[in-house]
């Protein structure tokens, strides 16, 4: 499957991989620094009106939280049978994009990334609803070769039978967000989301130096060109503004081990912590808000929850969703 490029008056974003190389663990893997040096705004080309809504109107709200397994495929599987299987969601004929969190050069034991066990049995999962295709993709913090693969993330899509997408200049475009305060005529990674009907989030749950956590909305942020960091003087917004850019069909939150401290990179087990739960659902912003408790918070803790809300992205009061329990 190609990718259909978008015609650009001039390349816009300019990367350049930095070649330092440090030790991360014990085990030599290395950090790889990633500068995406370019514009910020651009205004060479009339700008994206916005997304594809990826919902389905007809599931409803649906959520799940499946507890006790340390084997996540278990766990995923018998989620979204408990909320009408992968079948409810994925149908004959889609393409899918599965979004992940693949922001930086470590092993997946270290709970910084979507991990690749998760990424494999979703990609199985929808070929087997009968997808047509699937594609992985993610915009790293570090250099995404390296991300992709010291995460195991590349290997696990590529093996599944998945169309693995690295981000490129030309596969950004200017996007301009509705009412937005920040996402206007910001260059987003549109080209992998070309001919696709359906959109999944898998990220990981982790702690988050300045938004107070990472969960399904902050993943979103992956699909931000140009200096993004400089969104991180008002984060809580950001990540608001990218739940509404973004209406996806599924999203899932990992957080079999939960990165509890020093997130979002962490680089130690001892920041770890087996929390054993996998929630699945259509409502991002109440997959999120029950996420928070698992850190040993409150959505109310976490201003970019209530922030979603107002503006329409989904309901903090994941009780009103009647989720699911079930034993993994």
């Amino acid at each position: 499957m190609s990718l259909d490029p978008f015609l650009n008056r001039r390349e816009f974003m300019g990367r350049a991989a930095r070649a330092g190389a440090t030790l991360l663990a014990a085990g030599g893997i290395a950090s790889l620094a990633y500068d995406p040096v370019g514009p910020g705004p651009i205004s060479e080309e009339p700008a994206a009106a916005g997304l594809p809504d990826f919902s389905l109107p007809e599931a409803g709200r649906r959520m799940c939280i499946a507890r006790g397994a340390a084997d996540r495929s278990r766990a995923l599987q018998l989620a979204l049978q408990a909320i009408g299987g992968i079948e409810a969601f994925i149908r004959k004929g889609d393409r899918v994009l599965i979004k992940v969190n693949a922001a930086f050069a470590s092993p997946a034991l270290l709970s910084a990334t979507t991990h690749p066990e998760l990424v494999s049995e979703m990609i199985h999962l929808c070929l087997k609803a009968g997808a047509a295709a699937v594609r992985v993709t993610d915009n790293p913090i570090n250099d995404p070769a390296s991300c992709f693969a010291l995460t195991g993330i590349g290997e696990a899509a590529r093996r599944a039978g998945a169309e693995l997408i690295l981000p490129e200049e030309r596969f950004f475009r200017p996007l301009t967000l509705k009412d937005a305060v920040l996402i206007k005529n910001w260059p987003v990674l549109l080209a992998p989301l070309s001919g696709v009907t359906k959109l999944i989030g898998l990220a990981p749950l982790k702690d988050h130096h300045r938004s107070g956590a990472s969960m399904v909305m902050k993943n979103w942020y992956g699909l931000l060109g140009g200096r993004r960091n400089i969104f991180h003087q008002d984060i809580q917004t950001i990540i608001a503004e990218l739940a509404c850019m973004v209406t996806p069909t599924l999203v899932v939150l990992d957080a079999t081990t939960t990165m509890i401290s020093n997130g979002p990179t962490g680089g130690s087990l001892a920041d770890l912590k087996e929390t054993r739960t996998l929630i699945v659902g259509t409502d991002q912003v109440a997959v999120d808000a029950f996420g928070a408790t698992l850190l040993g918070k409150t959505a109310a803790d976490l201003p970019f929850i209530a922030k979603a809300e107002a503006l329409g992205a989904g309901s903090a009061d994941y009780r009103a969703l009647s989720p699911i329990e079930v034993a993994a």
